[in-house]
């Protein structure tokens, strides 16, 4: 059976964008109902400036405050070099370094070109081999807010730049949902083409109703991981008009509709979307959270 991993972004990308500021314990609530969905691997902190992103201002007590599992994989976002030490004083099991694919989003999200950016990922990952696994995420990958049109040259000359460094993996986002499958299939596979050694993670957003179909697109060009966030929630700050992920409930039913093992449980997945929505006190996104799996649970 095809198997495909899914990396939990509800208490990190779903939260940052959201009017409602989630107590800590809230977010270590919402982590822990993620673990008994089956989660293994979790987005659940940003390690960023909290006058810019309040938040993600409590990461430090989040991190803290987290379940100690030898199973979950607790990654911490991070846009420089200061975010990063901070993720690791923070004791996290990975990081999520981030780079946007064009320098305009780059300098409103991190203050710096995007290859500026790459360059002091290329210091951080020295300083980092061997002692904390590092993922790259290429924001922007398939449109930009400010630029327009994002190229595929531009994309692969970044992938370029953060290959040298040795990431454990890639990840193309799709930070405005701008992308079709066409575009996923192209990207992903020049990618794979390559770098056929680095494993492919890819973050869609659903603003345009095409992050489903984007999702099973990557699949078939050979991505292994993708991002989702319960109940479809999340947005980017620094991104006009953003709105949320694909819902990991949505997700989750589709694959396993089509015998693909993703280890959690729909039905668990559901009701912890069904329970941010009352945190969060406004209807979110997610599709399958409303109508449910099919067939219906005896």
């Amino acid at each position: 059976m095809t198997t495909i991993e899914i990396v939990e972004v509800s208490p990190r990308d779903g939260l940052q964008n959201e009017k409602t500021l989630l107590s800590t314990g809230d977010k270590l609530a919402l982590i822990g109902k993620a673990i008994d969905a089956g989660v293994r691997r979790m987005e659940v902190a940003s390690f960023v400036n909290p006058k810019k992103v309040p938040q993600m201002a409590d990461a430090e007590a989040v991190m803290a405050g987290l379940p100690a599992r030898d199973d979950v994989t607790y990654v911490g976002l991070a846009l420089n070099e200061r975010g990063f030490e901070r993720a690791v004083a923070a004791d996290v099991d990975e990081v999520n370094f981030a780079v946007m694919a064009s320098d305009t989003f780059n300098r409103r999200n991190q203050g710096a070109d995007a290859f500026e950016t790459a360059r002091q990922l290329t210091t951080i990952a020295d300083n980092a081999q061997g002692k904390i696994p590092i993922g790259v995420t290429i924001g922007t990958a398939f449109g930009c807010p400010f630029e327009g049109e994002v190229s595929l040259y531009r994309v692969l000359s970044l992938v370029e730049a953060i290959a040298a460094t040795l990431p454990r993996e890639i990840a193309l986002a799709d930070t405005i949902g701008v992308a079709t499958p066409r575009d996923v299939a192209e990207r992903v596979g020049a990618v794979r083409d390559r770098y056929p050694d680095v494993p492919i993670r890819c973050h869609f957003h659903n603003t345009r109703n095409t992050g489903i179909a984007n999702a099973w697109a990557a699949i078939e060009a050979g991505a292994t991981t993708l991002d989702s966030s319960l109940g479809g929630v999340g947005g980017c700050p620094f991104a006009p008009a953003a709105t949320g992920n694909i819902a990991t409930e949505d997700l989750v039913y589709m694959l396993d509709r089509a015998g693909i093992a993703t280890g959690l449980d729909l039905g668990a997945c559901i009701d912890t979307a069904q329970w941010l929505e009352g945190k969060l006190g406004h209807a979110i996104p997610g599709q399958v959270m409303k109508a449910g799996g099919f067939p219906a649970p005896a």
